[in-house]
């Protein structure tokens, strides 16, 4: 016997990742308004957060790692 496929309806939520900034990167900071820049001796992250709204991708967001954490964290958590 066949079993039917079920499709459950995934409820995405804004979520938060911390990433290297990688040469060529043209995002502006949503904390304070700032190129986020690429140094090439330094190892600078940034925060990239994907933004759902009633459970639908809205936009995405920067922010320097920093930046981040002063701003509470809106996302939660980033993770690696």
């Amino acid at each position: 016997m066949a079993k039917s496929a079920t499709k459950t309806k995934t409820k995405w939520k804004s979520r938060a990742v911390t990433r290297l900034i990688e040469a060529g990167e043209m995002s502006e900071c949503t904390h304070c308004e700032e190129r986020v820049k690429f140094r090439a001796r330094e190892r600078n992250y940034q925060v990239i957060c994907n933004v759902y709204i009633a459970g639908s991708w809205d936009h995405v967001e920067h922010f320097h790692a920093p930046c981040y954490e002063e701003a509470s964290l809106p996302f939660g958590e980033p993770s690696d």
